[in-house]
């Protein structure tokens, strides 16, 4: 009887690592204009570490809205403290990317650690990203940028 229950057991854990291998392989494949809009995200990052202002000026909706820990800027205030450094977007290494598109709208979300000058001081936060973008005569305009800090360590 103790080789059966054993037995079992075994099977039972075998099954399981199974499943969860199997489970972690599970690959979503973005369409075309998914694929379109993670690499606008990406390229935005980059935009915003070298302070590409112009660039990022035509990325951003004119009612756009941009939501940090310390508060919620408009576009203007967001190119204005890009262009001015206030905070300097130095590194957003991306974890974790995904694109849902909804019509004419899109949502991006990135898992981000996100390495930053603010105030003088450098600092280095993990973040949960959240991009909202509308599409207006064939281009992707970004409309909400949202920081929400998750726990734990960058």
């Amino acid at each position: 009887m103790q080789k059966m229950t054993l037995l079992t057991m075994l099977c039972c854990l075998l099954l399981g690592a199974f499943a969860k291998s199997n489970a972690q392989e599970t690959v979503t494949i973005a369409s075309t204009q998914e694929q379109e809009l993670l690499k606008l995200s990406k390229d935005k990052w980059q935009w915003m570490s070298e302070k590409k202002v112009d660039v990022l000026t035509e990325l951003f909706h004119e009612k756009a809205v941009f939501v940090h820990m310390g508060g919620t800027m408009s576009k203007t205030q967001e190119l204005e403290t890009i262009r001015s450094g206030g905070i300097h977007y130095k590194e957003a290494q991306i974890r974790k990317a995904s694109a849902r598109i909804i019509g004419t709208t899109a949502i991006v979300m990135n898992t981000i650690r996100l390495v930053a000058v603010v105030g003088g001081n450098e600092v280095v936060n993990p973040f949960e990203v959240t991009e909202v973008y509308v599409q207006e005569k064939g281009k992707w305009k970004l409309v909400a940028l949202s920081f929400t800090r998750l726990m734990g360590n960058a």
